[in-house]
Protein backbone atom coordinates (compact mmCIF):
# COMPACT_ATOMS: atom_id res chain seq x y z
CA UNK A 1 0.00 0.00 0.00
CA UNK A 2 1.45 3.33 -0.90
CA UNK A 3 2.15 6.14 1.88
CA UNK A 4 -0.43 8.25 1.00
CA UNK A 5 -3.46 5.46 -0.21
CA UNK A 6 -6.21 5.71 1.81
CA UNK A 7 -7.02 3.37 4.55
CA UNK A 8 -10.68 2.15 6.58
CA UNK A 9 -8.57 0.78 9.29
CA UNK A 10 -10.19 0.65 12.74
CA UNK A 11 -9.64 -1.47 16.18
CA UNK A 12 -12.08 -3.83 14.86
CA UNK A 13 -11.02 -4.24 11.43
CA UNK A 14 -7.65 -4.94 12.91
CA UNK A 15 -9.55 -7.66 15.04
CA UNK A 16 -11.30 -9.19 11.79
CA UNK A 17 -8.65 -9.20 9.78
CA UNK A 18 -6.04 -10.69 12.80
CA UNK A 19 -8.78 -13.29 13.33
CA UNK A 20 -8.04 -17.09 11.91
CA UNK A 21 -10.66 -18.20 9.36
CA UNK A 22 -12.50 -21.13 10.50
CA UNK A 23 -10.41 -23.83 8.59
CA UNK A 24 -7.35 -22.15 10.34
CA UNK A 25 -9.03 -22.74 13.55
CA UNK A 26 -6.93 -25.81 14.93
CA UNK A 27 -9.32 -26.77 17.08
CA UNK A 28 -12.59 -26.11 14.83
CA UNK A 29 -10.57 -28.02 11.73
CA UNK A 30 -10.07 -31.21 14.64
CA UNK A 31 -13.98 -31.38 15.18
CA UNK A 32 -14.97 -30.86 11.79
CA UNK A 33 -12.80 -33.74 10.59
CA UNK A 34 -13.72 -35.95 13.66
CA UNK A 35 -17.42 -35.11 12.93
CA UNK A 36 -17.64 -35.66 8.96
CA UNK A 37 -20.73 -34.87 7.58
CA UNK A 38 -23.10 -38.11 7.46
CA UNK A 39 -26.67 -38.73 7.22
CA UNK A 40 -28.28 -39.55 10.69
CA UNK A 41 -30.90 -42.34 11.82
CA UNK A 42 -33.84 -40.03 13.73
CA UNK A 43 -34.79 -41.53 16.90
CA UNK A 44 -38.59 -40.77 17.09
CA UNK A 45 -38.26 -42.61 13.68
CA UNK A 46 -36.58 -45.48 15.10
CA UNK A 47 -38.85 -45.69 17.90
CA UNK A 48 -41.99 -46.08 15.47
CA UNK A 49 -40.41 -48.86 13.35
CA UNK A 50 -39.80 -50.88 16.41
CA UNK A 51 -43.81 -50.06 17.44
CA UNK A 52 -44.18 -51.33 13.58
CA UNK A 53 -42.36 -54.55 14.19
CA UNK A 54 -43.75 -55.26 17.42
CA UNK A 55 -47.15 -54.78 16.43
CA UNK A 56 -47.20 -56.77 13.22
CA UNK A 57 -44.95 -59.54 15.09
CA UNK A 58 -47.82 -59.75 18.17
CA UNK A 59 -50.60 -59.82 15.45
CA UNK A 60 -48.84 -62.46 13.16
CA UNK A 61 -48.09 -64.80 15.81
CA UNK A 62 -51.56 -64.30 17.28
CA UNK A 63 -53.05 -65.56 13.50
CA UNK A 64 -50.55 -68.55 13.26
CA UNK A 65 -51.77 -69.90 16.95
CA UNK A 66 -55.59 -69.30 16.00
CA UNK A 67 -54.83 -71.04 12.54
CA UNK A 68 -52.83 -73.64 14.00
CA UNK A 69 -55.13 -74.16 17.66
CA UNK A 70 -58.64 -72.60 16.56
CA UNK A 71 -59.14 -72.87 12.97
CA UNK A 72 -59.19 -76.48 12.71
CA UNK A 73 -61.55 -77.70 14.68
CA UNK A 74 -64.03 -74.45 14.84
CA UNK A 75 -63.01 -72.66 11.79
CA UNK A 76 -62.16 -68.96 11.22
CA UNK A 77 -64.30 -66.51 13.78
CA UNK A 78 -63.35 -62.95 12.63
CA UNK A 79 -63.90 -61.49 16.35
CA UNK A 80 -60.57 -63.53 17.16
CA UNK A 81 -58.91 -61.09 14.68
CA UNK A 82 -60.20 -57.85 15.92
CA UNK A 83 -58.94 -59.27 20.02
CA UNK A 84 -55.44 -59.69 18.01
CA UNK A 85 -55.41 -56.18 16.66
CA UNK A 86 -56.68 -54.62 19.60
CA UNK A 87 -53.90 -57.04 22.26
CA UNK A 88 -51.42 -56.04 20.15
CA UNK A 89 -52.14 -52.12 19.83
CA UNK A 90 -52.16 -52.47 23.60
CA UNK A 91 -48.90 -54.38 24.14
CA UNK A 92 -47.48 -51.10 22.34
CA UNK A 93 -49.57 -48.39 24.30
CA UNK A 94 -48.32 -49.91 27.27
CA UNK A 95 -44.79 -50.24 26.46
CA UNK A 96 -44.92 -46.99 25.22
CA UNK A 97 -46.04 -45.64 28.75
CA UNK A 98 -43.17 -47.40 30.29
CA UNK A 99 -40.61 -45.56 27.44
CA UNK A 100 -39.42 -48.83 26.61
CA UNK A 101 -39.31 -47.48 22.82
CA UNK A 102 -36.55 -44.84 24.05
CA UNK A 103 -33.18 -45.12 22.44
CA UNK A 104 -31.36 -46.35 25.98
CA UNK A 105 -34.28 -48.93 26.32
CA UNK A 106 -33.59 -50.43 22.84
CA UNK A 107 -29.77 -50.26 23.60
CA UNK A 108 -30.43 -52.39 26.61
CA UNK A 109 -32.41 -55.22 26.21
CA UNK A 110 -31.50 -57.70 29.06
CA UNK A 111 -32.25 -54.71 31.54
CA UNK A 112 -35.21 -54.22 30.27
CA UNK A 113 -36.68 -58.28 29.35
CA UNK A 114 -37.87 -58.44 32.98
CA UNK A 115 -40.39 -55.20 32.59
CA UNK A 116 -41.52 -56.28 28.91
CA UNK A 117 -42.09 -60.00 29.58
CA UNK A 118 -44.38 -58.47 32.70
CA UNK A 119 -46.01 -56.16 30.17
CA UNK A 120 -47.22 -58.80 27.72
CA UNK A 121 -48.11 -61.03 30.50
CA UNK A 122 -50.64 -58.31 31.85
CA UNK A 123 -52.01 -57.70 28.36
CA UNK A 124 -52.53 -61.65 27.86
CA UNK A 125 -54.01 -61.85 31.65
CA UNK A 126 -56.20 -58.64 31.02
CA UNK A 127 -57.83 -60.10 28.32
CA UNK A 128 -58.77 -63.22 30.05
CA UNK A 129 -60.26 -61.07 33.13
CA UNK A 130 -62.24 -58.94 29.88
CA UNK A 131 -63.54 -62.54 28.35
CA UNK A 132 -64.46 -64.01 32.41
CA UNK A 133 -66.64 -60.32 32.48
CA UNK A 134 -68.16 -60.22 29.81
CA UNK A 135 -69.27 -63.81 30.20
CA UNK A 136 -67.33 -64.52 26.65
CA UNK A 137 -65.40 -67.51 27.56
CA UNK A 138 -67.32 -70.35 25.70
CA UNK A 139 -66.51 -68.55 22.69
CA UNK A 140 -62.97 -67.89 23.26
CA UNK A 141 -60.33 -70.62 23.53
CA UNK A 142 -58.38 -70.18 26.02
CA UNK A 143 -55.47 -72.55 25.15
CA UNK A 144 -55.35 -69.92 21.78
CA UNK A 145 -54.66 -67.11 24.51
CA UNK A 146 -52.28 -69.02 26.70
CA UNK A 147 -50.51 -70.38 23.49
CA UNK A 148 -49.96 -66.53 22.52
CA UNK A 149 -48.61 -66.02 25.41
CA UNK A 150 -46.44 -68.16 25.55
CA UNK A 151 -45.03 -67.57 21.53
CA UNK A 152 -45.33 -63.77 22.37
CA UNK A 153 -42.47 -63.97 25.37
CA UNK A 154 -39.78 -65.55 22.68
CA UNK A 155 -40.37 -63.82 19.88
CA UNK A 156 -40.17 -60.61 21.95
CA UNK A 157 -37.33 -61.18 23.44
CA UNK A 158 -35.29 -62.46 19.84
CA UNK A 159 -36.91 -59.50 18.53
CA UNK A 160 -35.42 -56.96 21.17
CA UNK A 161 -31.89 -58.17 21.09
CA UNK A 162 -31.86 -57.86 17.05
CA UNK A 163 -32.83 -54.32 17.45
CA UNK A 164 -30.29 -53.72 20.28
CA UNK A 165 -27.60 -54.92 18.02
CA UNK A 166 -28.90 -52.24 14.89
CA UNK A 167 -28.80 -50.00 17.62
CA UNK A 168 -25.14 -50.36 18.83
CA UNK A 169 -23.77 -50.69 15.27
CA UNK A 170 -25.76 -46.82 14.44
CA UNK A 171 -24.27 -45.55 17.69
CA UNK A 172 -20.79 -47.03 16.98
CA UNK A 173 -20.90 -45.34 13.52
CA UNK A 174 -22.63 -42.13 14.77
CA UNK A 175 -25.90 -42.11 13.11
CA UNK A 176 -28.13 -42.55 16.26
CA UNK A 177 -26.01 -39.00 18.53
CA UNK A 178 -27.42 -35.72 18.07
CA UNK A 179 -24.48 -33.10 17.55
CA UNK A 180 -25.35 -30.33 19.60
CA UNK A 181 -22.84 -26.98 19.85
CA UNK A 182 -23.28 -24.70 22.78
CA UNK A 183 -23.27 -20.76 22.11
CA UNK A 184 -21.95 -18.58 25.01
CA UNK A 185 -18.85 -19.26 27.11
CA UNK A 186 -18.13 -18.91 30.65
CA UNK A 187 -19.79 -18.78 33.71
CA UNK A 188 -22.91 -18.80 32.01
CA UNK A 189 -21.79 -22.05 29.85
CA UNK A 190 -19.86 -24.10 32.88
CA UNK A 191 -23.11 -25.38 34.26
CA UNK A 192 -24.97 -26.17 30.98
CA UNK A 193 -21.76 -28.09 29.88
CA UNK A 194 -21.22 -30.40 32.62
CA UNK A 195 -24.84 -31.07 33.33
CA UNK A 196 -25.07 -32.20 29.54
CA UNK A 197 -21.99 -34.20 29.52
CA UNK A 198 -22.71 -35.96 33.16
CA UNK A 199 -25.99 -37.55 30.61
CA UNK A 200 -25.01 -37.09 27.82
CA UNK A 201 -24.22 -40.81 27.00
CA UNK A 202 -24.32 -41.80 23.31
CA UNK A 203 -27.06 -40.11 22.26
CA UNK A 204 -26.02 -36.32 23.10
CA UNK A 205 -22.40 -35.69 21.77
CA UNK A 206 -21.53 -32.22 22.61
CA UNK A 207 -18.74 -30.89 19.86
CA UNK A 208 -17.50 -27.71 21.41
CA UNK A 209 -19.19 -23.87 21.86
CA UNK A 210 -19.03 -20.68 19.76
CA UNK A 211 -18.83 -17.22 21.35
CA UNK A 212 -18.03 -13.69 19.65
CA UNK A 213 -16.54 -12.69 22.99
CA UNK A 214 -12.02 -12.98 23.11
CA UNK A 215 -11.40 -11.25 26.24
CA UNK A 216 -11.80 -13.43 29.98
CA UNK A 217 -15.13 -13.72 30.30
CA UNK A 218 -14.78 -16.86 27.20
CA UNK A 219 -12.05 -18.89 27.78
CA UNK A 220 -10.94 -21.49 25.54
CA UNK A 221 -11.83 -24.10 27.61
CA UNK A 222 -15.01 -24.75 29.48
CA UNK A 223 -16.01 -27.35 31.35
CA UNK A 224 -13.77 -29.13 29.38
CA UNK A 225 -15.05 -28.10 26.12
CA UNK A 226 -13.05 -26.29 23.57
CA UNK A 227 -14.11 -22.91 22.29
CA UNK A 228 -14.37 -23.52 18.47
CA UNK A 229 -14.87 -19.94 16.97
CA UNK A 230 -17.69 -17.00 16.77
CA UNK A 231 -20.88 -17.16 15.28
CA UNK A 232 -20.25 -16.62 12.43
CA UNK A 233 -17.64 -19.57 12.20
CA UNK A 234 -20.35 -21.76 13.67
CA UNK A 235 -22.74 -20.98 10.14
CA UNK A 236 -19.50 -22.17 8.39
CA UNK A 237 -19.03 -24.93 10.71
CA UNK A 238 -22.67 -26.13 10.13
CA UNK A 239 -22.54 -26.17 6.34
CA UNK A 240 -19.66 -29.02 6.61
CA UNK A 241 -20.75 -31.25 9.08
CA UNK A 242 -24.13 -32.42 10.44
CA UNK A 243 -25.57 -30.13 13.33
CA UNK A 244 -28.80 -30.62 15.19
CA UNK A 245 -28.81 -28.67 17.85
CA UNK A 246 -27.60 -25.41 18.96
CA UNK A 247 -28.19 -24.06 22.65
CA UNK A 248 -27.63 -20.82 23.79
CA UNK A 249 -26.24 -21.01 27.40
CA UNK A 250 -26.46 -17.14 27.78
CA UNK A 251 -28.99 -15.20 30.15
CA UNK A 252 -32.58 -13.87 29.11
CA UNK A 253 -31.21 -10.65 29.99
CA UNK A 254 -28.80 -10.73 27.09
CA UNK A 255 -31.44 -9.62 24.64
CA UNK A 256 -29.59 -8.02 22.04
CA UNK A 257 -26.65 -10.29 21.91
CA UNK A 258 -29.00 -13.49 21.81
CA UNK A 259 -31.24 -11.26 18.54
CA UNK A 260 -27.88 -10.92 17.30
CA UNK A 261 -27.15 -14.15 16.95
CA UNK A 262 -30.15 -15.60 16.28
CA UNK A 263 -30.41 -13.61 12.88
CA UNK A 264 -26.96 -15.19 11.74
CA UNK A 265 -28.42 -18.84 13.14
CA UNK A 266 -31.45 -18.99 12.20
CA UNK A 267 -30.25 -19.58 8.60
CA UNK A 268 -29.58 -23.08 9.78
CA UNK A 269 -31.37 -26.04 9.19
CA UNK A 270 -30.98 -27.31 12.94
CA UNK A 271 -33.06 -27.10 16.18
CA UNK A 272 -32.21 -23.48 18.68
CA UNK A 273 -32.35 -23.76 22.09
CA UNK A 274 -32.07 -21.29 25.24
CA UNK A 275 -31.15 -23.16 27.96
CA UNK A 276 -33.23 -22.17 31.03
CA UNK A 277 -30.88 -24.37 33.56
CA UNK A 278 -29.62 -21.69 35.67
CA UNK A 279 -32.15 -18.61 34.74
CA UNK A 280 -33.28 -16.83 37.68
CA UNK A 281 -36.76 -16.12 35.57
CA UNK A 282 -38.64 -19.02 35.93
CA UNK A 283 -41.71 -20.05 33.75
CA UNK A 284 -44.41 -23.26 34.44
CA UNK A 285 -42.95 -26.86 33.98
CA UNK A 286 -45.19 -26.93 30.58
CA UNK A 287 -43.16 -23.99 29.50
CA UNK A 288 -40.00 -26.23 28.85
CA UNK A 289 -38.92 -28.68 26.77
CA UNK A 290 -36.04 -30.60 28.04
CA UNK A 291 -32.85 -31.97 26.90
CA UNK A 292 -32.03 -34.80 29.72
CA UNK A 293 -32.48 -32.86 33.17
CA UNK A 294 -31.99 -29.75 31.62
CA UNK A 295 -34.83 -27.00 31.05
CA UNK A 296 -34.85 -25.49 27.76
CA UNK A 297 -37.01 -23.10 26.07
CA UNK A 298 -37.76 -23.79 21.93
CA UNK A 299 -36.68 -20.99 20.17
CA UNK A 300 -36.88 -22.53 16.22
CA UNK A 301 -36.99 -25.94 15.18
CA UNK A 302 -35.56 -28.00 12.39
CA UNK A 303 -38.21 -27.45 9.21
CA UNK A 304 -39.31 -31.16 8.01
CA UNK A 305 -37.61 -33.33 10.52
CA UNK A 306 -38.55 -36.90 11.40
CA UNK A 307 -41.49 -38.71 10.01
CA UNK A 308 -41.92 -35.46 8.12
CA UNK A 309 -38.77 -36.33 5.99
CA UNK A 310 -39.92 -39.98 5.79
CA UNK A 311 -43.22 -38.94 4.71
CA UNK A 312 -41.76 -35.71 1.88
CA UNK A 313 -39.51 -38.24 0.46
CA UNK A 314 -41.94 -41.12 -0.22
CA UNK A 315 -44.17 -38.51 -1.56
CA UNK A 316 -41.22 -37.48 -4.35
CA UNK A 317 -39.77 -40.84 -4.76
CA UNK A 318 -43.88 -42.37 -5.71
CA UNK A 319 -44.85 -39.08 -7.40
CA UNK A 320 -41.85 -38.59 -9.23
CA UNK A 321 -41.41 -42.04 -10.72
CA UNK A 322 -44.82 -41.74 -11.89
CA UNK A 323 -44.15 -38.20 -13.40
CA UNK A 324 -41.03 -39.48 -14.83
CA UNK A 325 -43.17 -42.65 -16.63
CA UNK A 326 -45.80 -40.24 -17.95
CA UNK A 327 -43.23 -37.84 -18.97
CA UNK A 328 -41.19 -40.02 -20.91
CA UNK A 329 -42.65 -39.85 -24.42
CA UNK A 330 -42.10 -35.64 -24.10
CA UNK A 331 -38.85 -35.96 -22.52
CA UNK A 332 -37.93 -37.73 -25.37
CA UNK A 333 -38.88 -35.82 -28.45
CA UNK A 334 -37.62 -32.67 -27.12
CA UNK A 335 -34.42 -34.38 -26.83
CA UNK A 336 -34.40 -35.33 -30.09
CA UNK A 337 -35.51 -31.52 -31.05
CA UNK A 338 -32.51 -30.30 -29.07
CA UNK A 339 -29.79 -32.61 -31.09
CA UNK A 340 -31.55 -31.50 -34.48
CA UNK A 341 -31.35 -28.06 -33.99
CA UNK A 342 -27.96 -27.75 -32.62
CA UNK A 343 -24.78 -30.34 -32.20
CA UNK A 344 -24.09 -31.10 -28.61
CA UNK A 345 -25.42 -32.95 -25.95
CA UNK A 346 -29.40 -33.07 -25.02
CA UNK A 347 -28.84 -33.30 -21.31
CA UNK A 348 -26.78 -29.77 -19.36
CA UNK A 349 -25.70 -30.32 -15.72
CA UNK A 350 -25.52 -26.89 -13.40
CA UNK A 351 -24.30 -26.64 -10.45
CA UNK A 352 -26.29 -25.19 -7.91
CA UNK A 353 -27.33 -24.23 -4.14
CA UNK A 354 -29.12 -26.93 -2.55
CA UNK A 355 -30.28 -28.34 1.04
CA UNK A 356 -28.21 -26.69 3.47
CA UNK A 357 -26.04 -24.71 1.26
CA UNK A 358 -24.33 -28.00 -0.55
CA UNK A 359 -23.28 -27.87 -3.87
CA UNK A 360 -25.42 -30.31 -6.17
CA UNK A 361 -25.56 -30.67 -10.03
CA UNK A 362 -29.25 -30.46 -11.47
CA UNK A 363 -30.02 -31.51 -14.60
CA UNK A 364 -31.79 -29.43 -17.39
CA UNK A 365 -32.38 -29.73 -21.75
CA UNK A 366 -30.06 -28.02 -23.26
CA UNK A 367 -31.24 -24.47 -24.46
CA UNK A 368 -28.41 -22.97 -25.25
CA UNK A 369 -25.59 -23.40 -28.26
CA UNK A 370 -23.12 -25.57 -26.63
CA UNK A 371 -20.25 -22.48 -26.92
CA UNK A 372 -22.77 -20.04 -24.72
CA UNK A 373 -23.39 -22.37 -22.23
CA UNK A 374 -22.96 -20.62 -19.05
CA UNK A 375 -22.78 -23.46 -16.08
CA UNK A 376 -23.12 -20.84 -13.47
CA UNK A 377 -25.48 -18.81 -14.67
CA UNK A 378 -23.12 -15.72 -14.10
CA UNK A 379 -25.40 -13.73 -16.56
CA UNK A 380 -29.33 -14.33 -16.14
CA UNK A 381 -30.84 -15.31 -19.60
CA UNK A 382 -32.91 -12.06 -21.11
CA UNK A 383 -35.82 -11.47 -23.65
CA UNK A 384 -34.54 -12.81 -27.15
CA UNK A 385 -31.17 -13.54 -25.53
CA UNK A 386 -29.05 -14.66 -28.43
CA UNK A 387 -27.11 -17.57 -26.61
CA UNK A 388 -30.66 -19.13 -26.42
CA UNK A 389 -31.68 -21.77 -29.74
CA UNK A 390 -35.64 -21.91 -31.10
CA UNK A 391 -35.98 -25.13 -29.33
CA UNK A 392 -34.58 -23.81 -26.12
CA UNK A 393 -36.73 -20.22 -26.38
CA UNK A 394 -39.67 -23.37 -26.42
CA UNK A 395 -38.78 -25.48 -23.56
CA UNK A 396 -37.78 -22.83 -21.51
CA UNK A 397 -41.31 -20.78 -21.70
CA UNK A 398 -43.17 -23.81 -21.29
CA UNK A 399 -40.32 -24.76 -18.70
CA UNK A 400 -40.15 -27.77 -20.78
CA UNK A 401 -36.55 -27.68 -19.83
CA UNK A 402 -36.76 -28.57 -16.43
CA UNK A 403 -38.64 -32.26 -16.96
CA UNK A 404 -34.76 -33.97 -16.58
CA UNK A 405 -34.65 -32.96 -13.11
CA UNK A 406 -36.85 -35.28 -12.38
CA UNK A 407 -33.77 -37.77 -12.30
CA UNK A 408 -32.68 -35.64 -9.56
CA UNK A 409 -35.54 -36.23 -7.53
CA UNK A 410 -36.27 -40.57 -8.52
CA UNK A 411 -32.66 -41.36 -8.37
CA UNK A 412 -30.23 -38.83 -7.04
CA UNK A 413 -32.67 -37.71 -4.19
CA UNK A 414 -30.90 -34.30 -4.01
CA UNK A 415 -34.56 -32.26 -5.19
CA UNK A 416 -37.86 -32.47 -4.05
CA UNK A 417 -41.02 -32.44 -5.93
CA UNK A 418 -41.78 -28.98 -3.94
CA UNK A 419 -39.52 -26.67 -2.35
CA UNK A 420 -37.52 -23.60 -2.99
CA UNK A 421 -36.47 -23.64 -6.96
CA UNK A 422 -32.49 -24.01 -6.26
CA UNK A 423 -30.97 -20.60 -7.62
CA UNK A 424 -27.71 -20.94 -9.34
CA UNK A 425 -24.51 -20.02 -7.41
CA UNK A 426 -23.48 -16.81 -9.01
CA UNK A 427 -26.83 -15.72 -9.97
CA UNK A 428 -27.11 -11.92 -9.16
CA UNK A 429 -30.03 -9.10 -9.38
CA UNK A 430 -29.05 -6.05 -10.20
CA UNK A 431 -25.18 -7.35 -10.33
CA UNK A 432 -25.58 -7.91 -6.82
CA UNK A 433 -25.56 -11.85 -5.48
CA UNK A 434 -28.43 -12.43 -3.84
CA UNK A 435 -27.62 -13.00 -0.55
CA UNK A 436 -26.70 -9.75 -0.94
CA UNK A 437 -30.02 -8.70 -1.80
CA UNK A 438 -31.58 -10.54 0.57
CA UNK A 439 -31.07 -10.16 4.68
CA UNK A 440 -31.32 -14.00 5.67
CA UNK A 441 -31.43 -15.55 1.96
CA UNK A 442 -30.04 -18.99 2.81
CA UNK A 443 -32.34 -19.60 5.34
CA UNK A 444 -34.76 -21.09 2.28
CA UNK A 445 -32.06 -23.89 2.09
CA UNK A 446 -33.31 -25.13 5.14
CA UNK A 447 -35.01 -27.63 3.37
CA UNK A 448 -34.41 -29.31 -0.33
CA UNK A 449 -34.86 -27.33 -3.34
CA UNK A 450 -37.81 -28.42 -5.57
CA UNK A 451 -38.54 -28.39 -9.03
CA UNK A 452 -41.45 -26.24 -8.53
CA UNK A 453 -42.47 -24.37 -5.41
CA UNK A 454 -45.21 -21.82 -3.63
CA UNK A 455 -43.38 -18.80 -5.47
CA UNK A 456 -43.68 -20.17 -8.58
CA UNK A 457 -47.45 -21.00 -8.72
CA UNK A 458 -47.95 -17.17 -7.30
CA UNK A 459 -46.32 -15.70 -10.85
CA UNK A 460 -42.89 -15.38 -9.39
CA UNK A 461 -40.91 -17.92 -12.24
CA UNK A 462 -38.82 -16.80 -14.85
CA UNK A 463 -36.33 -14.00 -14.32
CA UNK A 464 -35.28 -12.38 -11.03
CA UNK A 465 -33.25 -9.35 -12.40
CA UNK A 466 -34.41 -6.67 -9.83
CA UNK A 467 -33.87 -7.05 -5.73
CA UNK A 468 -37.90 -6.28 -6.06
CA UNK A 469 -37.91 -9.76 -7.74
CA UNK A 470 -35.49 -11.93 -5.71
CA UNK A 471 -37.20 -10.64 -1.87
CA UNK A 472 -40.81 -11.69 -2.85
CA UNK A 473 -39.50 -15.08 -3.80
CA UNK A 474 -37.55 -15.46 -0.91
CA UNK A 475 -40.97 -14.21 0.99
CA UNK A 476 -43.06 -16.96 -0.88
CA UNK A 477 -40.07 -19.57 0.17
CA UNK A 478 -39.82 -18.83 3.63
CA UNK A 479 -43.46 -18.94 4.06
CA UNK A 480 -43.54 -22.84 2.50
CA UNK A 481 -41.28 -23.46 4.74
CA UNK A 482 -42.74 -22.38 7.68
CA UNK A 483 -45.80 -24.42 7.04
CA UNK A 484 -45.19 -27.27 4.79
CA UNK A 485 -47.26 -30.09 4.66
CA UNK A 486 -48.08 -33.31 2.58
CA UNK A 487 -51.09 -31.61 1.44
CA UNK A 488 -49.75 -27.97 0.42
CA UNK A 489 -47.29 -30.07 -1.71
CA UNK A 490 -50.02 -31.95 -3.40
CA UNK A 491 -52.14 -28.33 -3.97
CA UNK A 492 -49.04 -26.60 -5.36
CA UNK A 493 -48.40 -30.12 -7.88
CA UNK A 494 -52.04 -29.50 -8.60
CA UNK A 495 -51.83 -25.89 -9.63
CA UNK A 496 -48.44 -26.24 -11.07
CA UNK A 497 -49.98 -26.97 -14.59
CA UNK A 498 -51.98 -23.74 -14.57
CA UNK A 499 -49.09 -21.47 -13.34
CA UNK A 500 -47.29 -22.28 -16.40
CA UNK A 501 -49.66 -21.25 -18.70
CA UNK A 502 -48.18 -17.51 -17.57
CA UNK A 503 -45.48 -16.78 -19.66
CA UNK A 504 -44.36 -13.36 -19.64
CA UNK A 505 -41.76 -13.76 -17.13
CA UNK A 506 -39.90 -16.92 -18.98
CA UNK A 507 -37.65 -16.46 -21.61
Amino acid sequence: MRANAPTDRTPETDRRRAAPRPAERPALAEVTRAAPPQKSWSPIVLAGFVRLVEWTMLAAAGVGVHEFHVAPDYGRDPIYYFVIAGMSGAMVLLLQSLDLYSTSALRAPAQQGYRIAVAWTAVCFAAMAGVFLLKQGDGFSRGWLLGWLALGLPLLACERFAFAALVRLLTQKGKLDRRTVIVGGGADAAPVLRELARQAGDELRILGLFDDRADQRSPDVVAGFPKLGAVDDLVEFARHTRLDLVIFALPISAETRILEMLRKLWVLPVDIRLAAHSQKLRFRPRAYSWIGTVPVIAVADKPIADWDVIIKTGFDKAVGALCLVLAAPVMTLVALAVRLESPGPALFRQVRYGFNNEKIEVYKFRSMYVDQLDANARRLVSRDDPRVTRVGRFIRKTSLDELPQLFNVVFKGNLSLVGPRPHAMHASADEKRYDEVVDGYFARHRVKPGITGWAQINGWRGETDTPEKIQKRVEFDLYYIENWSILFDAYIIALTPFALLDTDNAY
